[in-house]
């Protein structure tokens, strides 16, 4: 399989795992084909940049997260490497923000 497929296919993956958790996720670019659009759309508030690779450039998919995500929008890294789990990059402040918002919320 190329790497665009498994590409293709990743987006699909974390799509349908984030329809698990109650989100109406798709991939992005498949509806508008526009460059910059998230790579899976749904997550309100966050830009997905999506990544199913043994080897990321991690520094890479963030600047690309940063550059592609609308005002208001957080930018963040979804990545899994072939039978292992999925996991989620973002910046500290980002984090710090959502963080709190649940720590008030509790």
């Amino acid at each position: 399989m190329n790497s665009r497929e498994k590409g293709k296919r990743g987006e699909r993956e974390l799509a349908s795992a984030l329809r698990y958790y109650g989100y109406d996720t798709r991939r992005g670019q498949q509806f508008s084909g526009l460059m910059g659009d998230a790579d899976v759309v749904g997550l309100p508030g966050v830009h997905i940049e999506c990544k199913r690779v043994e080897r990321l450039d991690l520094d890479k998919a963030m600047s690309q997260a940063i550059g592609d995500a609308r005002d208001g929008e957080v930018p963040a890294v979804f990545h899994r490497k072939n039978n292992g789990n999925w996991r989620v990059t973002l910046g500290l402040d980002d984090f710090m923000r959502m963080y709190r918002k649940w720590e008030a919320g509790r």
